[in-house]
């Protein structure tokens, strides 16, 4: 009777008007309620009643009410959908189809869904992978939640899963492009190409690459100085910009690199085969010639040129590593042409490091951790691959040929596509300031670090500290890297400008910059330019793949992790972030991420503190880890339906006590 009331829903009606309300992004947890997350400090209780009426990541308008003296969040109006588009796994319920969709906050979600025209829900089974999309809210005046299924991804026992899931949630493809019958040669027909088929050209690569994308010769003279020449494989000969072969490798960015596969950006057929720079194959080329002092200055005699060429060498990275470092390798013994090739190259890139030590910025050594894979597409091993010498004698062969790429697009057309880095963020100059320089003694002030030579000064003093905690603390400071089309410094690196042009295979920007170096070379306009949007474009795509990536290789680290924490493996883990509900770890041996949790580190919140603007934890207010600590961990959860593991320090404080003393140099 009360219900049909309209004096009373008139009276409800005029008291909902008279509260409170506030917008905010829904945070589910897994026990039924939720919070309204306003901004970065207030947050608003959402009784499990309530949740009904949302999902996790919905951005509503909520009322505010006070319940048995506390203020609750009753979701009203939806502002925006955090759930449209997803991924998810089939249930079945007395028959009846639902879809659960596959994120850490909504698992326990069950939503009754419909196939779409063209899928058959008999072939749908337990467990199996899906994308769906979420058709009704109640929010919007909906009768409950409703899903429709758009597209079956895999079985639910496929162990390929972890590939197809993760390339389907971030609405990538999974196979290479189609390629065409017949590829010819569809260059300029004013464009020259030089005959340097003679050139002992070398190509040093992994052992199981078959898209090898550059060629490299040096000469060192008597005088000490190098003549480096760098060529490039050169799809540009065969895809013309107004092409659909372009539009699909534009609309792809870059070739996709996941464990223990990738998805190329062009056909494997022209990037495998046609342009790749095999061995005693002739191939067309883009090329770069330029001196190298014997101090590793580049010299002002930059040459862009088309060529021929046909490498002389197939070279692995270990196989040269062994060779260069030790004197000789058990796999490979090279002609003595190819060795002085090899050797003169060499001597270049000890030259060019040395100057970017000295000038510019250089990396830390860091470990690639590469999944090895049996057929059925189980992990074997993973490996911790580190840079050889080999390694860096490319590396500083390509960073040279994209400075003179830089250099010459600059000079030409001031445009085209320009990899940038701006150094600190400008509202965090004066924090970096204080951090590293708090008595006013060192050569660092807002104004000096504000500059490139002062940013890279700041990198290289960073470097030779005895601890990581000062570089970890800053980074959060940096701006990110940057893909345009103006001519911008690449801070990070320490250099004034960079545009990368070697990998045209796997980007689709060292494309465009491969077509406007050839205009440079023909004095004409190029065909195609680096526009506004490309920058954007290009960084998008990057970002997908990046998360692709970390998602496969978070699945497969829980799926080969699982049973550690059982055997109670110790592992080395790096502090890479703190937040106030603890830390994360890289584990050395094997690069997987790990959460700690702080009641993990010392079971008492009063006493300890996780510091996230500090990078530090603290135990009764002395620090017993500071970001960049190694310290050893075992893990005591791995979930593979989440994709996380958590683990604890095998050192767990009891006490201040034992907190110094795990301090404490050990007295042998």
């Amino acid at each position: 009777m009360f219900q049909d009331n309209p004096l009373l829903a008139q009276l409800k009606q005029q008291i909902q008007e008279t509260l409170p309300k506030k917008e905010g992004t829904i945070k589910a947890t897994e026990k039924g309620f939720g919070f309204l997350e306003v901004d970065s400090k207030t947050s608003f209780f959402i009784p499990p009643p309530y949740m009904k009426k949302c999902l996790h990541g919905d951005k509503v308008k909520a009322i505010i009410r006070t319940e048995k003296e506390r203020e609750v969040a009753e979701p009203e109006e939806l502002i925006e959908q955090g759930l449209t588009r997803f991924i998810g796994r089939v249930k079945l319920f007395k028959g009846k189809l639902n879809v659960a969709p596959d994120h850490p906050q909504l698992k326990k979600l069950s939503l009754k869904a419909k196939t779409r025209k063209g899928i058959k829900s008999d072939d749908l089974k337990e467990g199996d992978w899906v994308v769906a999309h979420l058709t009704r809210h109640p929010l919007k005046g909906d009768n409950g939640f409703f899903v429709e299924i758009s597209e079956k991804i895999t079985d639910a026992d496929d162990k390929i899963a972890p590939w197809w899931v993760t390339l389907a949630e971030n609405d990538l493809p999974n196979s290479e492009p189609a390629g065409i019958e017949h590829w010819e040669i569809k260059d300029d027909a004013d464009l020259e190409r030089i005959d340097m088929t003679h050139i002992p050209f070398v190509t040093i690569d992994g052992e199981s690459t078959k898209d090898m994308d550059d060629a490299l010769y040096a000469k060192k003279s008597d005088n000490g100085d190098f003549e480096l020449t760098i060529a490039i494989a050169d799809p540009t000969a065969y895809i013309t910009p107004d092409s659909e072969m372009d539009k699909v490798a534009r609309e792809r960015g870059f070739t996709i690199y996941l464990p223990g596969r990738n998805i190329p950006m062009l056909p494997r057929d022209l990037a495998d085969e046609l342009c790749s720079l095999m061995q005693d194959e002739v191939r067309p080329a883009l090329c770069c010639t330029v001196t190298i002092d014997k101090d590793g200055v580049i010299g002002d005699d930059i040459r862009f040129f088309a060529a021929n060429i046909k490498s002389q060498a197939r070279l692995v990275y270990d196989h040269v590593s062994d060779w260069l470092e030790t004197g000789e390798s058990a796999h490979w013994q090279p002609s003595d042409e190819i060795a002085q090739v090899v050797r003169d190259l060499y001597d270049f890139s000890l030259a060019r490091a040395n100057w970017r030590e000295t000038h510019a910025v250089v990396f830390p050594d860091r470990p690639d951790y590469r999944f090895e894979l049996s057929e059925d597409n189980d992990v074997v091993a993973i490996h911790a691959d580190l840079r050889r010498s080999a390694n860096r004698l490319v590396e500083e062969a390509m960073i040279t040929a994209n400075i003179c790429a830089g250099k010459t697009l600059q000079a030409t057309f001031n445009s085209g596509v320009f990899n940038t880095h701006a150094g600190f963020k400008p509202e965090k100059i004066e924090d970096v300031v204080k951090l590293v320089n708090p008595e006013g003694e060192l050569p660092f002030t807002a104004d000096s670090i504000a500059t490139l030579d002062g940013f890279a000064a700041l990198r290289r003093w960073l470097a030779g500290q005895d601890t990581s905690y000062l570089d970890n603390r800053i980074r959060k400071s940096q701006a990110y890297s940057e893909i345009g089309n103006q001519p911008l410094p690449h801070y990070a690196m320490g250099l004034d400008i960079y545009a990368t042009w070697t990998s045209p295979i796997r980007k689709y920007g060292d494309m465009i910059n491969h077509r406007m170096l050839k205009a440079h070379i023909l004095g004409k306009a190029p065909v195609q330019t680096a526009d506004d949007s490309v920058g954007e474009e290009l960084a998008t795509h990057r970002k997908h793949h990046k998360i692709a990536e970390r998602n496969v290789s978070d699945w497969l680290y829980a799926r080969t992790l699982a049973e550690e924490p059982t055997k109670g493996t110790k592992f080395n883990g790096e502090i890479f972030d703190i937040n106030r509900a603890g830390m994360r770890v890289r584990l050395l041996e094997n690069g997987a991420a790990a959460f700690i949790p702080g009641t993990l580190i010392l079971a008492n919140k009063e006493r300890l503190e996780c510091n996230g603007d500090n990078g530090t934890v603290s135990i009764d207010k002395e620090v017993i880890y500071r970001l960049g600590d190694v310290l050893e961990v075992v893990l005591t959860d791995v979930n593979q339906e989440n994709r996380s593991l958590v683990a604890k320090p095998t050192q767990v404080f009891e006490d201040v006590k034992s907190a110094e003393e795990a301090q404490a140099p050990t007295e042998e």
